[in-house]
């Protein structure tokens, strides 16, 4: 956080004590000045997202997409959707193990109930949300789809220069695997994400089937030395220097 983005924050809250850690970021419990209404702040330093952006972010983030997935069955089972699954909300801690963060948005599904409202982040939400439709726990799986994509090219699948145009493309659902960006990705995994960015929610991969979605075996790999710390890893391929999952 910027200081004047932390004395902004001071002057309408009290900053409290330590409540998470993440590998990007800390969070704090806070308390509004006016209200006294207790509250969560995450705060993320600008040096560290630096010094680990990139390659070596990507790796990680590759690494532990499984780990997502399992996060997302483990809710869904439970009755509960995330609904708003993106990188801003994918935590590591002290050990690197992958967190699934901020719940604000989560709804129990567990009744049968499906689910209504615009909850979400543009370039992550599901079609069918933004079409105003009844809905259920498979916009997760949308969601990391789009976390997926973006991993493995470094650009989203649905564009938009505002709000508006990115719902608009959402809805379209065109997805494409521009040559350029995935020329050394696996079909295998672009079929998941086909499947993980269905607009046909019928058709759409639940998380369990995510989870347990293997590459075959005899998909091709070109390792280079900075791979060999996730090369027990079946999707990582070697990408012009890079390394993501595919």
């Amino acid at each position: 956080m910027s200081s004047g983005g932390e004395l902004a924050l001071r002057q309408e809250y009290v900053v409290g004590e330590e409540i998470g850690r993440g590998r990007f970021g800390t969070v704090r419990r806070c308390y509004a000045v006016d209200t006294g209404e207790a509250l969560a702040v995450k705060s993320t330093p600008k040096a560290p997202l630096r010094e680990e952006a990139g390659d070596a972010l990507d790796l990680a983030l590759a690494e532990q997409e499984p780990k997502l997935a399992s996060a997302l069955a483990s809710c869904h089972r439970r009755g509960v959707a995330h609904r708003d699954v993106k990188p801003d909300n994918l935590l590591f801690d002290g050990s690197g193990v992958l967190k699934l963060g901020d719940f604000g948005s989560a709804e129990w599904f567990g009744d049968g109930r499906p689910m209504t409202g615009l909850v979400g982040t543009p370039y992550y939400v599901a079609p069918e949300v933004v079409a105003g439709r009844e809905y259920n726990e498979k916009v997760d799986v949308w969601s990391a789809g789009v976390v997926l994509y973006m991993m493995l090219s470094g650009t989203v699948p649905f564009y938009g220069a505002t709000a508006a145009e990115i719902f608009e493309s959402v809805l379209r659902s065109n997805l494409r695997f521009p040559p350029r960006a995935f020329a050394s990705v696996s079909p295998e995994a672009k079929d998941l994400m086909r499947r993980m960015l269905c607009k046909d929610v019928s058709r759409r991969f639940s998380a369990d089937q995510v989870l347990s979605t293997q590459p075959s075996s005899s998909s091709r790999f070109a390792p280079v030395s900075a791979a060999t710390r996730y090369a027990g890893h079946p999707w990582i391929v070697s990408r012009g220097g890079t390394v993501a999952m595919g």
